[in-house]
């Protein structure tokens, strides 16, 4: 089943982790004081850490330390369709294997951002309300108090997309203008990786940020960016023997 799996996986387009101007234009699009400045701490929390949507959607004020500055990761928030009357449901599942559980050092730009996010709440008088499986007391949460939703996310995804490109756009005329590419969720796992292989961070260390249970995942996503990497370091190279 996992070659099978793996088969699969490699006929799928792989996912493209933001440039770094695409990851800058993204994340001073959020800091802006605007209709999207609300979801400038789980994007940038999600960007910087590596977390699954499931783990930072899923995430407590119990499981991070702002002294200390780290974070546990001991679960994840899933959303699943049940046959019947409760319809679709969130619950709660622990990882399957140890790798899963893990802890994550913050850099100052997330513990800033889980400070923006309490703030926030504060002022606006916002509480969570879910419970889910015993758990409570989760730190995203929306403007009635309930957790996340995955896809709530990614609409907002969307939508910042296509209005930080109209902004850019509408100040340039130019073909080289940098603008967001379609991306997700998962992206942003996709792109904190690649801007640790980009800084040469061990991989051992990486596999451990991740969560990876298999060392080979983590080295598949390092060698597709060293590749690129390689490739972008020959390019100047042509110009530089033709002197």
């Amino acid at each position: 089943l996992k070659e099978l799996k793996k088969a699969h996986n490699e006929n799928l387009d792989k996912r493209r982790a933001l440039t770094i101007p695409e990851q800058e234009l993204f994340e001073n699009f959020l800091n802006q004081q605007g209709q999207y400045h609300r979801w400038y701490p789980i994007f940038i929390i999600m960007l910087w850490t590596g977390m699954r949507v499931g783990e930072i959607t899923g995430l407590r004020w119990c499981d991070i330390d702002l002294d200390e500055g780290i974070i546990t990761i001991n679960h994840t928030l899933v959303y699943y369709s049940t046959r019947t009357e409760q319809g679709q449901i969130f619950a709660i599942n622990t990882p399957k294997t140890k790798a899963g559980e893990r802890i994550i050092p913050m850099i100052p730009k997330v513990k800033e951002a889980f400070l923006m996010e309490k703030k926030y709440q504060q002022e606006c008088g916002l509480k969570s309300e879910a419970v889910v499986d015993g758990y409570r007391d989760f730190i995203f949460i929306n403007r009635f108090g309930n957790v996340q939703h995955q896809g709530t996310l990614n609409k907002a995804i969307r939508r910042i997309i296509r209005d930080c490109n109209y902004e850019v756009l509408d100040k340039t005329d130019s073909n080289d203008a940098v603008i967001l590419p379609k991306f997700s969720n998962h992206s942003l796992r996709h792109t904190f990786t690649t801007r640790m292989c980009e800084a040469g961070v061990n991989i051992k260390v990486i596999q451990d940020a991740l969560g990876h249970s298999d060392i080979s995942t983590t080295l598949n996503i390092y060698a597709d960016v060293t590749k690129e990497m390689k490739a972008e370091e020959f390019k100047g190279l042509d110009s530089y023997f033709k002197v």
